[in-house]
């Protein structure tokens, strides 16, 4: 079984989105989460709040130079 990474954290689900749709452009299969701290937040409750991204280990290297690029000039197209 893959192990998973934490590449990012985002305070809102549309942030998690738009990121999970970049790393996806890329080939870089990922998703996301509730936070622990967001997971027990409104008694299991479906609510808003912080967001893990969260990809496979041996793709951690490269999300994170992705996301580095995008953050460097949002126009690049990967």
């Amino acid at each position: 079984m893959d192990d998973f990474v934490v590449v990012e954290t985002v305070p809102t689900v549309m942030e998690a989105s738009l990121i999970c749709g970049v790393l996806r452009n890329v080939g870089i299969r990922c998703l996301d989460r509730p936070t622990n701290f967001a997971a027990g937040a409104n008694d299991g409750w479906p609510s808003g709040g912080w967001r893990e991204i969260v990809v496979r280990g041996e793709d951690a290297d490269e999300a994170r130079k992705v996301l580095a690029a995008q953050r460097a000039d949002p126009r690049t197209r990967n």
